[in-house]
């Protein structure tokens, strides 16, 4: 029986760390279970962020096995190899696609009834094997996607704007990583469309200002890793957002990464678009405007996707 009020994070690196961490300091779980390949690793990190607890209120923080977390509400994937400096998140296929093949049937072979949120990069590939490799309703199995990516880019509109960034509506959609698109054609500032918007603030070079900070959010992740190896902060962040929407049954628009099967013209991949997130995960893909351009770029990003999924073996 699930547990409406249990997490599980599979993998302790940096990311599963740092995500359980901003998930004990949400209060949205009573527990939260910890599960890694280095079982000392896990039950070190679980050792330390409920030091913190206290702080906070009443939440269990505990390593696991796999029979220990099948009554989580929410299996969050973030085990595998982490980016390093030089390389894309496609590079990390092969490497990652096998780690899944080692973690999603143990999931699966127990009978899970919960939702898998997968966080793994490159996310939209391993979401595509996860719902392969689980064989769970789609809607149960979804990706992080471009989340993170769409909160940088609100925070550089707004900074550009000088207004709040939770005043801008936008989104990037595609692969979450170097084929990314910025839905300019959709985006607003609380309704008020961006050309319109710029004008109002001073600016009018849109443009080029457009391409700048589009370049800038896909260029961040890298310039961090660059900095300091890794990053993870700040999805985990985005780990806590959707986690918030599933938990709340908020039915959130968010652009998760899930398997597309004839929106915007693209089926049979992962890549991700706005979404209604909610209780029993997606519920529908929400359309939004994309000039002729856009169009070209998405299924241009869904084309390079599905070329490194027929490559894995997954189509």
């Amino acid at each position: 029986m699930i547990n409406e009020r249990k997490v599980a994070v599979v993998g302790c690196g940096f990311v599963g760390s740092s995500s359980a961490f901003a998930l004990m300091q949400s209060g949205l779980f009573s527990e939260i279970a910890l599960l890694d390949a280095n079982a000392e690793k896990a039950e070190g990190e679980a050792l330390d962020i409920s030091n913190g607890v206290p702080f906070i209120g009443q939440t269990q923080v505990y390593a696991t096995d796999y029979d220990g977390i099948m009554d989580a509400a929410i299996i969050v994937i973030t085990a595998g190899a982490a980016q390093k400096p030089g390389e894309t998140r496609l590079d990390l296929v092969n490497k990652n696609v096998g780690i899944y093949k080692s973690i999603i049937p143990e999931i699966a072979k127990r009978g899970y009834e919960g939702i898998l949120l997968i966080v793994s990069n490159p996310v939209d590939i391993l979401t595509l094997a996860a719902v392969k490799l689980s064989g769970f309703p789609e809607n149960r199995v979804f990706g992080s996607g471009t989340v993170l990516d769409t909160a940088r880019l609100k925070s550089k509109l707004g900074e550009h704007l000088s207004v709040d960034g939770r005043s801008v509506h936008a989104f990037i959609i595609g692969e979450h990583g170097d084929s990314e698109i910025v839905a300019w054609g959709s985006t607003n500032v609380s309704g008020v469309p961006l050309d319109t918007f710029c004008e109002m603030r001073g600016h009018y070079q849109h443009m080029e200002a457009m391409r700048q900070i589009a370049e800038d959010v896909k260029n961040s992740a890298y310039e961090i890793i660059a900095k300091k190896k890794a990053t993870y902060y700040g999805i985990a962040m985005s780990v806590v957002r959707i986690c918030r929407a599933i938990v709340m049954n908020e039915k959130s628009i968010l652009p998760v990464s899930s398997v597309m099967h004839g929106e915007y013209g693209i089926s049979d991949i992962s890549l991700s678009m706005p979404a209604i997130v909610g209780r029993n995960g997606v519920e529908t893909h929400i359309p939004i405007v994309l000039n002729q351009d856009e169009q070209a770029k998405l299924e241009k990003s869904a084309d390079t996707l599905k070329t490194i999924a027929e490559n894995a073996g997954l189509l």
